[in-house]
């Protein structure tokens, strides 16, 4: 990694692994695949060098290459068998453990969308940038799942 310098890279592995990490969890649903599918994302970034001097479009390009090596382990059909057993519950704060389990019941393309948007505050425009996705198809598709959570949250509150 010649453009970044080993100093340098480690600096970007330090500032971004917890953004990679809770992205990775919240996935994959499992603490082993997520430190898994972070460790491929670090070594795709030494061994790929994409040599983003801009922080935005460093980070930005981390979190697609993430969210689409979480997509890569949901395909295999191993995992279609496995149910996981982790609880991710510590790393969410207890306010909002009940949303994130809502979420978690969302389909992978509503999960990632209000993922990126309520809890690493990104626009749109951003989402829209990081999926390469158009910015109507990201906006429509969180107005759903805000619409299918809500849903989901009232079904929880009449049961309860």
């Amino acid at each position: 990694m010649a453009a970044h310098g080993t100093d340098n890279t480690e600096h970007i592995i330090r500032q971004y692994s917890d953004m990679v990490y809770r992205i990775a969890l919240h996935n994959s649903r499992s603490a082993a695949d997520a430190e898994d599918i972070m460790q491929d994302v670090f070594v795709e970034l030494l061994t790929k060098c994409p040599c983003l001097d801009d922080p935005a479009h460093l980070k930005a390009w981390l979190i697609r290459v993430t969210v689409n090596k979480c997509r890569s382990l949901h395909r295999l059909a191993w995992r279609r068998k496995n149910v996981p057993l982790e609880d991710c519950a510590g790393l969410v704060q207890p306010e909002h453990a009940g949303v994130m389990e809502e979420v978690r019941q969302l389909p992978e393309n509503m999960r990632v969308i209000i993922y990126l948007y309520y809890y690493e505050d990104y626009t749109i425009a951003e989402i829209a940038e990081i999926l390469g996705k158009n910015q109507n198809t990201v906006s429509s598709t969180l107005r759903r799942a805000r619409g299918k959570l809500r849903e989901l949250l009232e079904e929880e509150d009449h049961n309860a």
